[in-house]
Order: structure tokens, then C-alpha cells, then sequence
């Protein structure tokens, strides 16, 4: 047996029933269903730039990045049952390959309009899934929903973070990076963030997500004030260890508190990719915290992920793999839902965007070959085969967004018209594309 084509029960054997129920079972076999998704997913990939190879030896596409297909019957059937959720589901049961995952990928989210006829997105409401209850983002759900991805291991982020443990985008010295530097590049955008902000001597920031701690440690070394919450037991554990070790102590108040119950007044606030972690049903609440946190003539500074609003629109109550397995309670704004949000609900205005999507790919990509080259490691860990694929996955499907153009990623200054300046920081409104 090919080591590329492991047999059914082979795959079957591997997958922990008891860790990954949906990914062990088989699905239960529904021929009406499966004969239609094997026909329009069929009809999909003839006219798609990939080669799709069958166990049987057919081929399907206009060639291009290779997917192989292992179990065709097994395949259909997840996809008939549980569309996107089960094309994921079965990359993770061992079903289908690729040699350039991310490759196969993009050409997927280049043409993510063309996948599903027209007529079955009309009915989306019928055949989606629908989203949890856990997948509103409630104080108590956020922190489940935070626990369930950032709690996972902090030795497992570090096998393929840089040693600033940034886990946001970070933004190279141009592209494409011959010799990327990826913690460089992870200092380059905090401080465009820090700076976006005005922060310097004596500024009293907030930082909303602490991560690992590498923006405030950045920010206390400017000689700012920092407090800064997480809702994550192991980043906050581990954060109070680099700030004691970098003497910052004094400077930097780390908190285990949801942003809803966060007080006080400062100069700026900052937040790195935490808004797609808060739901479309509490954007207002949380620009409105912002803007109740801000001093006057403060500035905040958001990184956020976007994606397109007639997508964003379209999706919104559709529950994701990225969801079900990745992220619990996520959703992506758009740049016109941010924008429409804080008009409506706060004084703030955005008043500055710089966008640099492709540069997240560039890091995905970096982080894909590390998480790779380490994942062997993971075994130490507790993390079993169908964790790797999960991961390996949902590192080339994030990466495939962003290549692809499908999702965005950018700092967004937010400001009130009116306030008197503070010193620091562009005050002009422009939109880049680094």
C-alpha cells in the first residue's frame, strides 16, 4: 500500500473517537445527498486550476496544484453532509492530500464565490450550519472560547512562533522576503502600532489581549504605562514571567479581565487582532469600552483582519470549520462594519488604515514550515496526528485567505474629531497597501 493512499481502516485506526468524534465516524451514507455534492463538487474542480487524482486514477481540473484524493465516497458524503466543515473534517481523517496544501488552497479562495452555484447560496439558511449557542461571545463564553485555542500549550506556540512569541502578522522590510526575519518583522509592526498610537514617555496605554507580552514589553521600554488584560491563563502566566525578567515590573500592570470590565483613563489604547474573537453582536459594546477608556485627545489603535463586507454579510451566522475546531465564537469585521460601527455607536472615527495583507501570508507561510519542521515535537506535548493535520490545516487555510486577497489584515487609527492633538503619530486620513 502506497504511503501516499493509507487503506480505510488504516486512517480510521488513527483518529482518536473519543478527541475527534465527527473526524472518526464515518458519515452515515446518504446517496441522494452524496451523489449531489460528488456532482457539483465535480462540476466545481473541472473548471478549477488544480489536478485532482482519484484512488481509481481519474483525473479532474485544468491542472495545476495537485490534490489527491484518496477516499472519493468518503469525501463526498462529509461534503454532502456538512459542506466546507466537512472538506476540512476530511483532510483531517487522512481522506485527501496535498503536496502544496497551500496552493491547493488559494485556488479555492480565488474563486470562494464560484464554489456553491448561485442558486444554493440563495438558500444558504437552509443547508449551513448554524452557529452555537457558545458562539456568542458572553463574558462566560469568551472565556471558554478564548481557553479552547489560547490555552492550549505555550510550548506548543513556541515550536513555530519567533522568540518575541508575536502571534499576529507580522510586517517585513518589503516583498518577498529573500532572508525573512520574522522577529524583526514582528518589532516592525508594533512599533508602526506604538507609534500610530503616540506612544512614548509617560503615555498610560491599555492594551486590550496581552498576548505574550511582547507589545507591552516594547511599550515599557519607550517609557510608557502599561496595563494590559487577557482572558488566557497560560499567556498571562507566561507574560508575568518575561516582564519580571526584562525588569519592566513597574511599568507594566497585567491583568486576567474581560475587556467589558476594564476601567480607568488613558492616553491610548492598543488591541492586536482581538476584535475578530469579540462577535458582531457586541462590536458596538466594544468600541464603545474603547471609547469610554480614552482620555481626551487619546488615540486607539486597532490591527484587525478584515474581509470583504458582501462576504462578511453573507457569512456571518454560518458556523466555520475555523469555528468548530480553531477559533470558537470567531467572526471577521470588514473595514465597513468597523467603520459603520464606531460612527454609530462612539465619538470615535477611523482616521488612518495601513493594510498589508500580504505580509500574513508571509507569516503563515513561516510559521507553516516551522509548525512542519517541529511537529514531531508536538507528540511530546499530547498532541495526537489529527491535531498536526488540524493545525497544519488551519495554518494553509489562513494563509490561502490571504494570498488569495480574500482576507486583509491592517493597523486602524482610531481618534475624535474635535479633541485637541496629542504629539505623535500621522494625523492624516489614508489608506496603504504595504
Amino acid at each position: 500500500m502506497s504511503l501516499h493512499m493509507p487503506s480505510e481502516s488504516a486512517r480510521r485506526t488513527a483518529v482518536d473517537a473519543a478527541r475527534w468524534p465527527d473526524v472518526a465516524r464515518a458519515p452515515q451514507r446518504a446517496p441522494l445527498r452524496t451523489a449531489l455534492a460528488a456532482r457539483l463538487v465535480r462540476r466545481t474542480l473541472e473548471r478549477l486550476p488544480l489536478r485532482v487524482r482519484t484512488a481509481g486514477g481519474e483525473d479532474l481540473g485544468r491542472g495545476g496544484p495537485l490534490l489527491e484524493l484518496h477516499d472519493p465516497e468518503a469525501f463526498f458524503a462529509r461534503i454532502g453532509r456538512s459542506g466546507l466543515i466537512g472538506f476540512g473534517e476530511s483532510y483531517m481523517a487522512g481522506e485527501w492530500d496535498a503536496p502544496d496544501l497551500a496552493g491547493v488552497l488559494t485556488v479555492l479562495a480565488e474563486n470562494v464565490t464560484a464554489l456553491v452555484p448561485e442558486p444554493l447560496q440563495r438558500l444558504r439558511t437552509l443547508w449551513a450550519a448554524r452557529q452555537p449557542e457558545s458562539g456568542r461571545n458572553t463574558e462566560d463564553h469568551s472565556r471558554e472560547n478564548i481557553h479552547h485555542h489560547y490555552d492550549l500549550s505555550n510550548e506548543l506556540f513556541a515550536l513555530f512562533l519567533d522568540d518575541t512569541l508575536t502571534y499576529s502578522s507580522a510586517l517585513f522590510d518589503g516583498l518577498p522576503a529573500q532572508w525573512p526575519d520574522l522577529a524583526a518583522a514582528q518589532r516592525r509592526k508594533i512599533d508602526r502600532l506604538l507609534d500610530m498610537a503616540g506612544v512614548g514617555p509617560g503615555t498610560r496605554l491599555l492594551e486590550i489581549g496581552t498576548g505574550w507580552g511582547e507589545l507591552a514589553l516594547r511599550a515599557a521600554g519607550r517609557g510608557a504605562r502599561v496595563v494590559t488584560a487577557t482572558l488566557s491563563e497560560e499567556q498571562l502566566k507566561l507574560a508575568r514571567e518575561r516582564v519580571r525578567t526584562a525588569g519592566h515590573e513597574e511599568r507594566v500592570t497585567l491583568l486576567l479581565r474581560d475587556y467589558r470590565q476594564l476601567t480607568g483613563t488613558y492616553d491610548a489604547v492598543v488591541s492586536v487582532e482581538m476584535i475578530e474573537a469579540v462577535g458582531a453582536e457586541f462590536w458596538a459594546g466594544y468600541f464603545r469600552c474603547i471609547d469610554r477608556l480614552l482620555a481626551p485627545g487619546g488615540r486607539a489603535a486597532l490591527q484587525a483582519i478584515t474581509m470583504p463586507h458582501e462576504r462578511m454579510l453573507a457569512t456571518r451566522k454560518t458556523y466555520t470549520w475555523i469555528q468548530k475546531y480553531i477559533f470558537p465564537g470567531g467572526l471577521l469585521p470588514s473595514l465597513e462594519a468597523v467603520d459603520r460601527t464606531t460612527r454609530e455607536a462612539t465619538a470615535l472615527r477611523v482616521t488612518h488604515r495601513e493594510l498589508f495583507g500580504p505580509h500574513y501570508a508571509e507569516t503563515l507561510r513561516l510559521w507553516r514550515e516551522r509548525f512542519t519542521e517541529r511537529a514531531p515535537e508536538t507528540v511530546a506535548l499530547g498532541f495526537d496526528a489529527t491535531f498536526r493535520r488540524m493545525w497544519t490545516f488551519y495554518l494553509a487555510y489562513s494563509e490561502a485567505g490571504f494570498r488569495a486577497g480574500y482576507l486583509d489584515v491592517g493597523q486602524l487609527l482610531l481618534t475624535r474629531p474635535g479633541d485637541p492633538a496629542r504629539p505623535g503619530g500621522p494625523e492624516r486620513n489614508k489608506e496603504n497597501h504595504a
